[in-house]
Formats: C-alpha cells, structure tokens, sequence
C-alpha cells in the first residue's frame, strides 16, 4: 500500500480531514464528507482486499459497520430531543438555586455539568451549564470556565454509556457497562482539580448573580419521558443489542403524552452527519498498524484527541481491541477538553461562546484541565492499574475436535 515516510497514506488522508475540521469548523460537515469521498476513493483504488459492501454489511470474517452506524445515528438524534425534553421540563430552571454565592457556586454549578453528562449526552449538559453561566455570572463568563464546563461534561460523561458518545459507541460494541464505570477513579479527581481552579478564575473575573426562578412549574410528563427514554436504551440494549430502537420507541410513545420537539432534529442533523462520516472513516484505518494497547498508549490518546476527535479514536481503538476500557473513555472523552475542538461538546459550547474559539486564550486560560487529565489518569492508574477488558473481535476457533 502506498506510504508517505513510512506511514500509510490512509491515515495520512484521515489526519488531513481532522486538520481541515479544526481549521473550517463552520463547515465541519462538508469537510468530513469530502474526506470521507476521498478515503474510500482511494481504498476502492489502491486497496484490493477492500469491499466496500462487505465493510459495510458483513462477510464470514466480519460482521459490517451498518449495526453500530445505525445505532449511533438514532442515538445521536435521539439524544438531542431527550435534552430539548429536558430543558423544557424546566427542571434547570430551578438548578440556579442550588448555588453557593460565592466561588463555590461555580464550582456547584460544574458538578451539575457533571451529573447530568454522566445520563445526558454531554453535549447537552454543557449547554444546560452554558446557558445557567450565562444567566448567574450576567453573561460574562471567563474563558477558563467555559473550558471547565467542557471538561466537566466530559468526565462525568466518561464513566457512563448513557453520557459520552464514545462510551456508547463502546457500549453499542459489545464493552459491558460495568468495564466502563471505573473511569471515574480518574474522573472525580480530575473535577476537584479543574472546578476548583476554574470556579476561582471565574470568580475573580465575575462573581455570580444569583436571581431565583420565581413561579416556575416542573412539567412532570416532560420528565417521565426523559426517565422513559434512558430506560429504553438500557432494556434494548441488553434484550436485542440495539440501544437505538429503546430511545425511539420511548419517544414516539412519549409525543402521545406531552408535543415532541421535532425541529431539533433538523439541528442535530448536521452534526450527527459530520461525526458518522468520521466514524466510517476510522473504520477503514489498517488498525493493524497502531500502536500496542498500553497505560502509556492510552495517556497519549488522550492529548491527541485535544486536536483530532475522540470518535473516530475511539472508532480505531474498538477496532483494534485489547484495551483497559474503563483508562480508554477517561482518555479520549476527557483528553478533548483541553483544546475547544478536540470534543463535541467543546465545538457545541463555543457556538454560544464565540470567544472560546481563540485557540490560545484556550489554552493559557483552561491550562487546568490539561493538568486535572494527568493527575486523574495517574490517580486511576494508582487505584486500578491496567485491566484490559472485554476482547471484542475474537474469532471462534473453527478447527476440528479430536
């Protein structure tokens, strides 16, 4: 296979998708599908063991990318009318009165974050924080703390395969919950470091304006759907393999008892587009060619997700297997914090504020989250050591009994 310095050109093509996504993020979807084309252009040309319709719906040796495509598709829509069924629930409207006055309110308010990513998607439980920020500091929010409130959704997300779409992509694979939880040995930690320091510079910055929600009403029957949705994505999950259909039997059920919010999927859409194209690109990666599964290996992915997305990481390492699961969500969906565009929740949080895409200021100011990554991963290490888990892609032996 053609080679550039000693390196597949395959991954080449895939690293310039990822540059030319933190480069035109406002055109995140289309650069994703043009490197999409690209990539299966040149496996149809230069590969010759390649099938694309093998790849995609199986063969003898190969069970095909459309189940987890499939189900991360409904997932990822799914998802994002659980949390407009959320926010219109007006349960976060009553958060704000939770919050201490002074920088322990912010720090309150990141451990909110991290709740809620770890049964919502963190996505959106970052813009649940975004929006109560922007509401208790009077709309001036520190760069450092938006970073924060990034980091927090991703680590409460990372020990929970209802909270990071990474953690579902494992759970969709066939990783049990239980191998994945231990990520929050790491986790907590890393929340104590990065809320402290976070909630301290956005104090200084601007002190939190408390103003009580008066009046407000829970809407009840919002509030069973939600519980209904993430019931149904445990129970189809363990009965047929297929978390997807639970969600959206329990939101079709849902619209009989209380008006479903249809238009966020035209929202959601193009989002959900950009990260399945680059899921199916890693999936094409010769994963054969990566480096061996290790604590040392799993450290470094987690800095470069910080600049390539976590998905399509996490899409290699599934494939390639041989992982301490629980070390690998912490890794990927955490690591993504440190820089805005390393996670979706990042990309979807600087939407609301724009001043987050400075990649320096960033960077000087969310310097914490860096730092709260390697003492959490190093804490885990400590506590839990290396467990590789669950080998996902080991064949059944096929040779004759005596």
């Amino acid at each position: 296979m053609p080679s550039l310095l000693g390196v597949r050109l395959e991954f080449l093509l895939f690293a310039l998708t990822l540059v030319g996504v933190a480069i035109f993020h406002k055109r995140a979807m289309y650069v994703a599908l043009v490197g999409l084309a690209t990539i299966l252009s040149f496996k149809l040309a230069a590969d010759s063991s390649f099938d694309l319709v093998e790849h995609m719906f199986g063969g003898p040796d190969q069970e095909g990318e459309w189940r987890v495509l499939l189900n991360l598709f409904g997932l990822l829509l799914g998802f994002a009318i659980l949390a407009r069924h959320f926010e219109e629930s007006k349960v976060p409207l009553l958060l704000p009165r939770l919050l201490p006055d002074d920088w322990k309110g912010g720090f309150v308010l990141l451990s909110m974050v991290f709740v809620l990513s770890s049964f919502l998607d963190n996505i959106a439980a970052a813009m649940i924080g975004g929006a109560i920020a922007t509401v208790v500091f009077a709309g001036k929010v520190h760069v450092g703390y938006l970073a924060a409130i990034v980091a927090a959704s991703n680590a409460g997300g990372s020990g929970s395969v209802l909270g990071d779409t990474t953690t579902t992509m494992m759970w969709i694979e066939g990783v049990p919950a239980a191998q994945v939880l231990p990520a929050y040995l790491a986790a907590l930690p890393a929340l104590l470091v990065f809320g402290i320091i976070g909630a301290r510079q956005q104090d200084r910055f601007n002190r939190i304006v408390k103003e009580g929600a008066a009046g407000v009403r829970i809407e009840w029957r919002r509030v069973a759907v939600v519980a209904a949705i993430l019931a149904g994505a445990i129970a189809a999950n363990v009965l047929m393999d297929f978390p997807a259909a639970g969600v959206w039997l329990a939101i079709v059920l849902g619209a009989l008892v209380t008006r479903a919010p249809w238009g966020e999927l035209r929202h959601a859409l193009p989002g959900t587009v950009f990260l399945l194209s680059l899921v199916l690109c890693a999936s094409m990666m010769p994963v054969d060619e990566l480096p061996s599964p290790s604590w040392v290996s799993s450290l470094g992915l987690g800095f470069v997700s910080a600049v390539f997305d976590n998905i399509p990481l996490t899409k290699l390492a599934l494939e390639q297997g041989g992982y301490d699961w629980a070390m690998l969500a912490y890794a990927v969906g955490f690591g993504g914090s440190m820089i805005w565009f390393g996670s979706s929740a990042g990309v979807a949080l600087s939407n609301m504020f724009p001043q987050a895409k400075n990649t320096g200021s960033y960077l000087r100011n969310g310097w914490h989250v860096g730092l709260a990554y390697v003492i959490g991963f190093f804490i885990m290490l400590a506590v839990n050591g290396w467990q590789p888990g669950t080998d996902l892609h080991v064949e059944p032996s096929t040779e004759a009994g005596p």
